[in-house]
């Protein structure tokens, strides 16, 4: 080649070289501008469905309503057709009956003296939503634990030696002997036995004619939770002292470090105020109406006194006290069961029971060219637990959780990608059906209603994409349930969720508590995306200034890829079957309360947790995030489902050794565990 050749071609490959760069930063340039917008719009939609007005967007609340016309409003601005439910964009539907706490609600105990002792609503008795409505008045009668365990091998029977037809009739929480695994009440595996339970016990107070109960705290809970608060306090007395150490052998020069220290004693110092303030409060705690749940529609009124109430009324009437009625009980497995004499209780109940309206919010995209008729859904459910008076794992709270995380991230996202097909020039190939979800916390009622009811042929939806708790990604971490659902999943988003920069946890199963698990059961692939549990998961503290917006942004860039690659594909994904996971298989009781959080988007062989709820059993006993739990006492753990399992074999109050793997080694704790919540 002549020299002016060669000359000339350096000269235009260095100019492709530079214009090539040059696109390269304009795209660059509008990427960012891209993320950016949407972020805003992202932090927007977020902060107003996550706020006090929304009032935890639980099902019976306005603030659950005023998100379904925000949801429906902005798709209609991104272009979506919200009329196409009979005009309409909402698919309404009713949930079982939910109970309210209505105006007339009284308790008082009258003596043979002419002696009349009023009760205090919320400080000496609560009423219970699993009772019903009704005005009552009669004898009371002490019927232990309110057990009839007649038929089985313990033979033991509260019932068997009184009269309770139309009598008021007091019994305690749980069985006898809680503290020993193989006692008479311990379920099969170790489960909490059914006789524990509380519509157990009014069912059988029921049978027996009574004309209301009266549940009062067995003794060994409370000092069980007594026990666990001065656990709290020791812990915190040993964090202090230790921070303090650490402060006074410090390097005085090293003033970082030396402020660090101050602000883990100062840390230390509040958890220790903390701890001993929760310890100072009466442990004997009524249940807030609403805990146990609605109940059957016909049942008899039923409270929750506290114990003082049931002291006095024993000591009046010259029998023992609870304790001493629960160790007679524990030592001799025998009923203790009598007529509290002189004493009658009079009152009435207010519990109404209706069926609550809910709604799913739907937007469509329609689809034009030969597969418009296919469909593709992309959803979120968009509403949480409201005050907690369901699902909350805050047991008597009554503020409002606003669920910033779960889920009004992932609704953000859903009204962000509707914006983006939405405002697109060209239709999609393919129909898309935005689906926002109602009462997935009551068990995926929504989604379970739309594939009962669907609004176009299941037949011919080709995929679902699911995104719920989306707003906590951590280093990168990004979980996607379902990929086994599809053959086309997992290589897609192996080269295209590593080039987003994601450290992906791919999971096959396409059960999973969310609602995807809907669609997947009508044989329909799904992808379910997920940045994993933390310790505000469904407790007030789940907030929208916690919440990692750009991270949200970059997983609807991801859906927004993938949704395009299906679009693009004249085949629809094949459905493939996975295999069900043990840990949707149905189980009766409950299980101890340990406090782990766990880490669903690691690969580590064993039960990986990303944190330890603060002084709960996990935490006491020294786990720390990071762990995977491989032994829970002679049980070998390989995942979340064999320590799930595992688990129920223990009662609360029993030691176990647990062996975790904790940088590449087995590190052995013992954790006490708790009891149920």
């Amino acid at each position: 080649m002549p020299p002016r050749s060669r000359s000339v071609r350096r000269v235009m490959t260095t100019l492709f070289a530079c214009f090539a760069t040059v696109i390269a930063v304009q795209n660059f340039a509008v990427s960012a501008k891209k993320n950016t917008k949407s972020e805003m719009r992202i932090t927007h939609d977020l902060k107003y469905l996550a706020s006090d007005e929304l009032e935890g967007r639980g099902v019976g609340t306005k603030g659950l309503d005023l998100a379904a016309e925000y949801i429906r409003d902005e798709f209609e601005k991104a272009g979506l057709n919200v009329r196409a439910i009979d005009g309409s964009a909402y698919q309404e539907f009713t949930v079982s009956a939910s109970a309210k706490l209505g105006k007339k609600n009284s308790l008082r105990l009258a003596g043979s003296d002419d002696q009349v002792i009023p009760l205090k609503m919320s400080q000496q008795f609560n009423v219970c939503s699993f009772g019903g409505t009704g005005e009552f008045s009669g004898e009371i009668v002490f019927c232990g634990y309110g057990i009839d365990a007649s038929k089985e091998k313990s033979k033991y029977n509260d019932f068997a030696d009184v009269d309770m037809k139309g009598k008021v009739v007091i019994v305690m929480r749980r069985t006898p002997r809680q503290n020993d695994p193989k006692g008479p009440f311990a379920a099969a595996h170790g489960q909490l036995s059914v006789h524990a339970t509380l519509l157990k016990k009014v069912e059988n107070v029921v049978k027996n004619g009574a004309a209301a109960v009266l549940l009062v705290n067995d003794p060994y809970t409370v000092e069980q939770a007594k026990k666990t608060f001065q656990q709290q306090i020791s812990k915190w007395e040993k964090k202090l002292q230790d921070e303090e150490q650490a402060l006074k052998e410090a390097n005085p020069d090293d003033e970082d470090k030396l402020q660090n220290l101050k602000e883990r004693v100062a840390h230390a110092e509040r958890g220790l105020k903390a701890a001993r303030e929760r310890a100072g409060k009466d442990h004997d705690r009524l249940m807030s109406f609403g805990h146990g749940g609605k109940g059957a529609d016909r049942t008899l009124p039923v409270f929750h006194i506290k114990q003082e109430i049931c002291q006095q009324l024993l000591k009046k009437s010259g029998h023992p006290g609870l304790k001493e009625i629960e160790a007679t009980i524990d030592e001799t497995m025998k009923s203790m069961s009598f007529v509290i004499n002189g004493w009658n209780a009079i009152g009435e109940t207010s519990v109404n029971k209706t069926p609550t309206p809910v709604k799913n919010v739907i937007g469509v995209l329609d689809g034009d060219g030969p597969l418009a008729e296919e469909t593709i859904v992309i959803g979120a459910h968009y509403d949480h637990v409201g005050r907690g008076e369901f699902g909350s794992r805050e047991p008597g709270s009554t503020e409002i959780h606003n669920g910033a995380d779960d889920n009004a991230s992932g609704t953000a996202a859903l009204i962000e990608l509707a914006r983006r097909f939405g405002s697109r020039n060209e239709k999609p190939t393919r129909r898309i059906v935005f689906i926002a979800f109602t009462a997935e916390e009551r068990g995926l009622l929504g989604s379970a209603h739309y594939v009962k009811n669907p609004i176009y042929p299941l037949e011919k939806t080709i995929a679902m994409f699911n995104m719920d708790m989306i707003g906590r990604l951590n280093d990168d971490r990004l979980t996607v349930h379902g990929t086994g659902t599809a053959p086309r999943w997992q290589p897609w988003l192996e080269s295209n969720g590593k080039e987003s920069g994601f450290q992906l946890s791919m999971k096959a199963s396409g059960i999973g508590p969310s609602d995807h698990s809907s669609f997947y059961r009508k044989n329909i692939p799904v992808l379910h995306f997920f940045t994993g549990l933390h310790k505000d998961y469904h407790k007030p503290d789940d907030d929208w200034d916690k919440v990692n917006m750009q991270g949200i942004v970059r997983i609807s860039n991801l859906i927004e890829d993938l949704v395009d690659a299906t679009l693009e594909e004249k085949k629809r994904p094949e459905y493939l079957a996975t295999k069900t996971s043990r840990s949707n298989q149905p189980r009766s009781g409950s299980r101890p309360y340990f406090g782990s959080i766990p880490d669903f988007g690691s690969d580590e062989v064993g039960y990986a947790i990303s944190g330890v709820a603060p002084g709960s059993p996990a935490d006491l006993g020294g786990l720390k995030g990071g762990d995977a739990i491989v032994k829970l006492g002679p049980h070998e753990i390989r995942n979340l489902e064999d320590f799930d399992l595992a688990l129920r074999k223990f009662k609360g109050g029993q030691k176990v050794d647990v062996v975790v793997k904790r940088k590449g080694e087995e590190v052995k704790l013992q954790v006490e565990l708790a009891k149920p919540r």
